[in-house]
């Protein structure tokens, strides 16, 4: 049976976040990136961005000159995350396994699925836009790469799907820029054009032997990758590996009380993001950041799993009381959540990477 790999993406991912929780009527293009005055450079646009010529990593002074109608706004890593986590809790109620690929994109296998893959893509769709207010492209293939680049040129397609079939792998690849290879950036790509090869399928009329001399050991893999092979495992997986939050603490307290308020703030951010995974955690791991800046993390495997915030707390204030908070003045407080797993699934450790179906 030939492998079927989907791969979900919300193109332009910090963009489409500020753009969906922006004012509805504000039409105009949007640039996402660092301090323009310390020459901040753009992580992220809007299509129509784009359109004008704004590239990811240009300088956004420059970018704000080839587009002046854009909105330029800075990066906000935190919110993105935590958007990132609705995404994947979204995407996992739809399918059930998958491999994050950054924030904004996934990685599901769908060979064994009783669905098509062009139906479960629709439905991931139409979940990610109901409930986030983002726009999902699927590319489907038979390996990460092609699916990868099928959700590139999926924005024409009806749907924003694009399915490259078994055995037109070669057919969809020819025409395309050398450039869009992976690991083929500026100067291999210059090098591949004064070798004749400006589109893949020139790339694969180079040969193997051609590419080796070239590149070495790195044109072996650019001839693969340009032939359409690959068989790269989708590393999937029902449950996130962890779930962490940190918060500063103000003025770098020695007050207990205040350290506990903090714990408990902290617990009732993973206990909604519990619950929005439907799971549960058997392990609690407590970090500590004292006032200069040295840290230290205690952690405990729990006899059953744990999914509220009082629960998760108690925990943490344990291991709290192993640290030398109270006498030696903190600045940081993180927990992380491990050993996810079914919530209310009791009394067994459960597997991360071979969770029950």
């Amino acid at each position: 049976m030939t492998r079927s790999v989907l791969f979900a993406e919300v193109p332009g991912f910090y963009a489409a976040v500020e753009f969906g929780e922006g004012p509805a009527d504000d039409p105009r293009p949007l640039i996402v990136g660092g301090d323009p005055r310390r020459r901040g450079l753009v992580q992220a646009a809007t299509p129509n961005a784009l359109a004008a010529g704004v590239r990811v990593g240009m300088p956004v002074l420059e970018a704000l000159r080839l587009c002046p109608r854009a909105r330029a706004v800075r990066t906000d890593l935190s919110r993105y995350r935590e958007v990132s986590r609705r995404l994947f809790a979204c995407l996992r109620r739809g399918f059930g396994r998958l491999e994050p690929f950054g924030l904004g994109a996934a990685f599901f296998d769908v060979t064994q699925a009783t669905e098509t893959p062009e139906a479960i893509g629709a439905r991931l769709r139409a979940a990610v836009l109901e409930e986030l207010n983002l726009r999902l492209r699927i590319g489907i293939a038979s390996g990460k790469f092609l699916a990868r680049l099928a959700a590139e040129e999926s924005e024409a397609d009806p749907g924003g799907i694009r399915r490259v079939a078994a055995g037109r792998e070669a057919d969809f690849l020819k025409p395309l820029p050398a450039s869009r290879l992976e690991g083929v950036g500026q100067k291999t790509a210059a090098t591949l054009a004064e070798l004749g090869a400006a589109t893949i399928g020139e790339v694969v009329v180079l040969g193997r032997e051609r590419l080796e001399e070239a590149f070495g050991t790195h044109g072996l893999r650019i001839f693969a990758c340009a032939s359409g092979a690959d068989d790269a495992p989708v590393r999937a997986a029902r449950y996130p590996k962890s779930l962490s939050r940190e918060a500063t603490v103000a003025g770098e307290t020695l007050d207990l009380a205040v350290l506990g308020e903090r714990l408990l703030d902290l617990a009732r951010h993973l206990e909604a993001e519990l619950e929005l995974e439907e799971i549960s955690a058997g392990k609690i791991s407590l970090r500590v950041r004292y006032a200069d800046q040295a840290a230290t993390t205690r952690s405990r495997t729990l006899a059953s799993p744990v999914a509220q915030a009082a629960e998760i707390q108690e925990v943490a204030l344990d291991l709290l009381a192993r640290t030398q908070a109270g006498s030696r003045a903190v600045r940081g407080l993180g927990i992380q959540l491990a050993r996810l797993g079914p919530a209310g699934e009791k009394g067994r450790q459960l597997d991360l990477f071979n969770p029950p179906r």
